[in-house]
């Protein structure tokens, strides 16, 4: 029998398990998909906006390969901590597929970054996904915020900041985000490229929702849609088709915003600006953040952009950054800290440039934060691919009867299925206690008590 721990429990470490389990290669094989959080899912859970339902109803399918016979699922496992360094796991698996994604944000480097109110949206999503880690935000005095991206998380904090609280509590927000965010006096969102429309990185559907809000007022810079050669109108028929489809309809999207009459009865804003490098976040009283000050950019002809040398400053009582993720260094595991990634061969960890017995990497982890949810689906097949090609050697190695018993002796309590499903009751209950439906537990103590290990 090959028995196999998984570490992590989002999208990449259940698709790994799947193709463990679907494999005809290699039978009897028994997987673990440990989690440091009680709760699995990963960033399914804690990353994907609480108003996108219909993403969210991919647990459905996670939750159908944990629930499968021959995978056990162990949340509240640290890995690579004193009590279970990466030695001792090896010790007590096989194989062991690391599957840790990329916790990290890239920061702007800029004058400023240190004031209060400046944030990374990977920290602002924690906060309104209820990760038991995140820090409260306090809305209170933000009327204006400034989002710098141009991608989907940027898309998403833009969305949520600026969408009415009646449309957020059907979610599972916790209830403090979603208070915060009703007594917030925010009036205005701006999002922030340094590049051309043509260039954003969001999807069109992510993008569209933004003309959605009730009671908001999507607004575009007619001016900044003409500085992008593929946007000017009437345009370049050629250059246009030139575009990649998902950018040739982003465009007509931002045109149709450009046109639009400003809506008079809106209670907030969002106004997309491209063709602004930030270049200094400015301080107000008693240090926290006022605006943000940005170099208008032009194109370069080569597809980037040059600096202008003209300025504007933007208000903003509330600066997110959203500029890419960074893998974060796995404890005990090699690392390349250029690449924020885990080096390896076709998913085999390499130390010192050979493969290491036993250690694998999916996700994330292994090729950068790329990809949509889908991508990590190939991405952990070609990693198992390489494991069932070692299993033999691997199966022939003496292991203890039961994992388990171990993590316990070193003094880890792990939370099992029936542990999660208990809490999945409580925020159930949670919810019908607050007239909605379920409501995240946000906290570590309020976790382990659903529980039953506080």
């Amino acid at each position: 029998m090959l028995r196999v721990a998984v570490v992590g429990s989002g999208p990449s470490g259940v698709y790994a398990a799947q193709a463990l389990v679907q494999q005809r290669e290699v039978p009897g094989v028994r997987i673990d998909v440990l989690d440091r959080l009680p709760a699995p899912y990963g960033l399914v859970r804690y990353g994907v906006a609480p108003d996108h339902e219909k993403i969210k109803s991919l647990t459905g399918s996670l939750r159908s390969v944990l629930e499968d016979e021959r995978i056990r699922f162990l949340g509240n496992v640290e890995v690579g901590g004193e009590l279970l360094p990466t030695a001792r796991l090896l010790e007590l698996y096989h194989a062991v597929v690391y599957c840790v994604g990329a916790a990290r944000d890239r920061t702007l480097g800029l004058p400023g970054e240190e004031l209060d109110g400046v944030h990374s949206a990977t920290d602002f999503v924690s906060w309104y996904s209820g990760h038991p880690d995140a820090r409260p935000f306090d809305l209170a005095g933000v009327r204006s915020a400034v989002v710098v991206g141009a991608g989907n998380v940027a898309v998403d904090v833009t969305r949520i900041l600026a969408r009415g609280v009646p449309e957020l509590r059907p979610t599972d927000m916790p209830q403090a985000a979603l208070g915060a965010l009703a007594d917030s006096g925010l009036r205005t969102v701006t999002m922030v490229a340094r590049r051309g429309p043509s260039q954003g990185r969001f999807t069109t559907k992510e993008l569209r929702e933004l003309g959605t809000l009730a009671q908001v007022d999507t607004r575009v810079d007619p001016a900044e849609l003409a500085l992008d050669p593929a946007c000017a109108e009437p345009g370049d028929p050629a250059a246009a088709a030139a575009l990649p489809a998902v950018a040739r309809r982003n465009v007509e999207v931002l045109r149709g915003w450009a046109r639009a009459a400003p809506d008079p009865g809106a209670r907030r804003s969002i106004s997309l600006r491209f063709y602004l490098r930030p270049v200094e976040l400015l301080a107000g009283p008693r240090g926290r953040v006022r605006g943000v000050r940005f170099e208008r950019t032009a194109p370069d002809g080569r597809g980037g952009v040059r600096g202008t040398g003209a300025y504007e400053d933007l208000d903003a009582e509330l600066v997110l950054r959203s500029v890419g993720y960074l893998g974060v260094p796995p404890a005990g595991l090699p690392f390349d800290a250029a690449t924020g990634t885990v080096p390896h061969a076709a998913g085999r960890v390499l130390r010192a440039g050979r493969a290491s017995v036993g250690e694998y990497v999916a996700g994330w982890i292994k090729r950068g934060p790329t990809g949509v949810i889908g991508t990590n689906r190939p991405c952990a097949k070609e990693t198992v691919s390489s494991l069932l090609q070692d299993a033999g050697p691997l199966a022939r190695r003496a292991l203890p009867a039961d994992p388990l018993t171990a993590l316990r002796a070193a003094g880890l309590h792990p939370v099992e299925w029936p542990g999660w499903l208990a809490i999945e009751a409580a925020e159930a209950d949670l919810g019908r206690s607050l007239g909605r439906r379920s409501v995240k537990i946000p906290d570590w103590p309020g976790l382990r008590a659903a529980a039953g290990i506080a």
